[in-house]
């Protein structure tokens, strides 16, 4: 059966990050965060995408299935529900869906890795986006 990992940044360094990515053999990251910019030192996008090449493993960043900003504010405030219920709204977008189809076929094929920044998985829209994976590969979700 095919796995699929998720990871969160939230308080890990980038190398802590990666080590954690390499030994559950992840081949490709595929950065689910709107914006892909971060305070947090080696995780805004051009930055994590090269240091990532040096450790070989690939980096796919898909905008489209990252949260619009009221489901990142309902996030930050707690409320989970209401972030998925807007993530899940969103989802419906044609851009979402082909992003969601993309990053299906790449874990379909690779062993993939969604990264976003909250380190609970259950507190994150990444979780949504490996729910919606799961049910179409019938894989594991692996939270790293």
């Amino acid at each position: 059966m095919n796995r699929l990992a998720t990871i969160g940044y939230e308080s890990a360094t980038q190398d802590a990050v990666i080590s954690r990515l390499k030994a559950a053999g992840v081949e490709v990251v595929i950065d689910v965060r709107a914006i892909a910019s971060s305070r947090r030192a080696g995780f805004s996008k051009t930055l994590l995408a090269a240091s990532l090449a040096e450790a070989g493993v690939d980096y796919v960043h898909l905008r489209a299935l990252g949260t619009p900003k009221p489901g990142r504010d309902a996030a930050r405030k707690g409320r989970i529900a209401e972030m998925r219920a807007i993530f899940e709204d969103h989802l419906a977008e044609p851009a979402a869906q082909l992003e969601l189809a993309r990053a299906t076929e790449i874990a379909g094929t690779r062993a993939a890795a969604l990264l976003c920044y909250e380190a609970d998985a259950g507190g994150c829209h990444r979780a949504v986006v490996a729910e919606r994976i799961r049910e179409a590969l019938g894989c594991e979700i692996v939270d790293l």
